[in-house]
């Protein structure tokens, strides 16, 4: 059985260059989703909503391999970032931040197939958010993104330059723009911060 690599084949969605930000036009996608708020360096939720996610998305892989015949690589977390109102979304300060965790699920898993791996998972795991995850669709459109390498602590200059980059497309940042978008490629439990690889979107 072929395992299917989903960042290579959205390689223009899953892959960029460090420091060069480029224009992507991402498309609607469904996702495992969980919504919270709070610093997630200090949300005991945000650390729980990461272990109901990888539970319920395993299960599913797992749960497709048997019986539709298809293994694919699970996808890596992701996070939407966002504040009430967006002209206090600071790195500084967490405290007040919105936040959706969510992993990409292939366009063959069905709202059948999640019920069912969440009803696993909540009977064997009972991860403490399973009531709050859920299987929903998101559209970003044309966005703009850069690979970020290190600690995300220092993600504020590489956000100001993905923010100017898109100034100089013609595009504007203000309280209609969707949320700061962020794709996680390291475990920060077992990669050194200065090796953190991440990719930060915005859409415009």
């Amino acid at each position: 059985m072929e395992k299917i690599d989903f960042k290579k084949q959205l390689a223009e969605l899953y892959g960029a260059k460090v420091g060069k930000p480029v224009t992507v036009k991402v498309p609607k996608m469904n996702y495992l989703m969980i919504d919270g708020h709070g610093d997630p360096n200090t949300s005991q939720d945000y650390m729980d909503a990461i272990q109901t996610l990888y539970s319920v998305a395993y299960t599913i892989k797992f749960m497709c391999k048997k019986e539709i015949g298809k293994d694919f690589g699970v996808m890596p977390l992701e996070g939407l970032w966002w504040t009430e109102k967006m002209a206090d979304f600071k790195v500084e300060d967490k405290s007040n931040w919105l936040w959706t965790a969510m992993i990409m699920q292939p366009d063959f898993i069905t709202k059948e197939m999640f019920n069912t791996a969440v009803k696993q998972v909540a009977e064997k795991k009972k991860p403490a958010l399973i009531d709050k995850v859920r299987f929903d669709s998101y559209e970003e459109g044309r966005s703009a993104q850069v690979m970020y390498v290190g600690p995300y602590s220092g993600e504020g200059p590489t956000i100001m330059e993905l923010h100017e980059y898109i100034r100089q497309q013609g595009g504007k940042l203000d309280e209609s723009n969707k949320h700061h978008h962020e794709i996680y490629f390291s475990d920060p439990r077992r990669t050194d911060p200065s090796k953190l690889k991440t990719i930060i979107r915005q859409p415009y």
